[in-house]
C-alpha cells in the first residue's frame, strides 16, 4: 500500500476532471436569529412540525487548493490537518456496497486493518456506523453541502461510552487513553468522481472561535453534538480532484490528545463538506460515497 495523493488507477477520457484550485461557493454557520441554542432534528416527521435545523447558512467564496498536486503528499498529517490521503489501495472484499450486513461483514475489517496499519500507535479500532450518500433524489442521504466536523469533545466522550464494553473501561479510557474518532471515506463511482468533490480545511488553519457546538436531536430520545463551522479568513481548504476507489481520506473528527497543552497535535478535528465545482459538466454523473465513523484507540 501507498500513502500519496496520487492514484496510480487510470481512466480513458480524464480530461473532462475539473483538476487544480479552484473557488466555489462553501455554506457555513448563520447562527439562529432568535438567539437560541443551535440545534439538528434528526429525520423528524411531518406530524412532529419540527424543522431540520434552527440556524442558517452563510455562503462564501473560498479557494479550494487541489491535493492532487501537492507535493510531498506526506505534509499531510492526522496531527497537523487532521486529514490524511491514502492512495493505491487494493479492490474491497465488499462489490456492491448496497447491504448494510456485506458492508459490515466485507469492508469493515478492511477499515480496520487500515486504520491499525497507517494510524501511529492505534492499537485497537471501533467501527459504530457507516453513511452511504448518493445524488440522487430518491436516496436516503445526499452529499452535505455544509461546512460541519461530525463530532465534539463532548460527543466523543458520549461515544466512547456509548460503544465500549463496559463503564469501568470506558471511564478508563477516558482518563487514561488516547482516542481518536477518524471516518474512512471513500467514493463508490467506477469512475473518478466529477461532481460533489470533498472539501476539508487543515485543522492548523481552523481556530477555536470558528466551532460552534450543535446539538443532534434523534426522534429515540438520544441527543449527540456534531459542529457548524463559522467563516474566517485564515482557513485552508483542499480537496483531492478526480478521486477514485482505490483511494481514502482519513477525516479525524476529534482526538483527545489536541486537549493536552503542549501537545503536537493541531486542533485534530477536520472541517468538511461536498461542494458544487461550477467546472462540473451537467452531465456528469453524481457522486457515490461511504463514509465509515471509527474510535481509534492508543497508545
Amino acid at each position: 500500500m501507498a500513502i500519496s495523493s496520487t492514484s496510480t488507477t487510470t481512466y480513458p477520457n480524464e480530461s473532462h476532471i475539473p483538476r487544480g484550485p479552484v473557488t466555489a461557493t462553501l455554506n457555513f454557520y448563520s447562527a439562529p436569529l432568535d438567539g437560541s441554542p443551535p440545534h439538528n432534528n434528526i429525520d423528524p416527521t411531518p406530524e412532529s412540525g419540527l424543522p431540520l435545523r434552527n440556524y442558517g447558512i452563510d455562503p462564501r467564496e473560498v479557494l479550494i487548493r487541489d491535493a492532487r498536486g501537492a507535493e510531498p503528499s506526506s505534509s499531510f498529517t492526522l496531527d497537523k490537518d487532521a486529514f490524511q490521503i491514502l492512495s493505491n489501495l487494493p479492490p474491497s472484499a465488499e462489490k456492491d456496497f448496497a447491504d448494510d450486513a456485506s458492508i459490515a461483514k466485507n469492508y469493515y475489517p478492511e477499515v480496520e486493518n487500515l486504520l491499525l496499519d497507517v494510524v501511529p500507535g492505534a492499537t485497537k479500532v471501533v467501527i459504530f456506523d457507516h453513511t452511504i450518500r448518493r445524488s440522487d433524489p430518491d436516496a436516503p442521504r445526499a452529499p452535505v453541502q455544509r461546512v460541519h466536523i461530525d463530532q465534539t469533545a463532548a460527543s466523543a466522550a458520549q461515544r466512547v461510552r456509548r460503544h465500549v464494553a463496559s463503564e469501568s473501561e470506558a471511564e478508563k479510557i477516558l482518563a487514561e487513553q488516547r482516542y481518536r474518532i477518524i471516518n474512512v471515506w471513500r467514493p463508490l463511482n467506477k469512475l473518478p468522481v466529477e461532481s460533489s468533490p470533498l472539501a476539508f480545511a487543515s485543522s492548523s488553519t481552523l481556530p477555536e472561535e470558528d466551532i460552534v457546538p450543535v446539538e443532534h436531536r434523534y426522534p429515540s430520545g438520544y441527543t449527540g453534538q456534531t459542529a457548524a463551522i463559522r467563516w474566517s479568513e485564515g482557513q485552508e481548504w483542499w480537496y483531492l480532484s478526480g478521486m477514485t476507489g482505490d483511494e481514502r481520506i482519513l477525516l479525524e473528527c476529534f482526538d483527545s490528545e489536541a486537549l493536552k497543552e503542549g501537545t503536537k497535535v493541531k486542533g485534530g478535528r477536520v472541517a468538511h463538506t461536498a461542494f458544487a465545482d461550477p467546472r462540473t459538466r451537467e452531465e456528469a454523473e453524481g457522486r457515490e460515497s461511504i463514509e465509515v465513523r471509527c474510535l481509534v484507540f492508543g497508545p
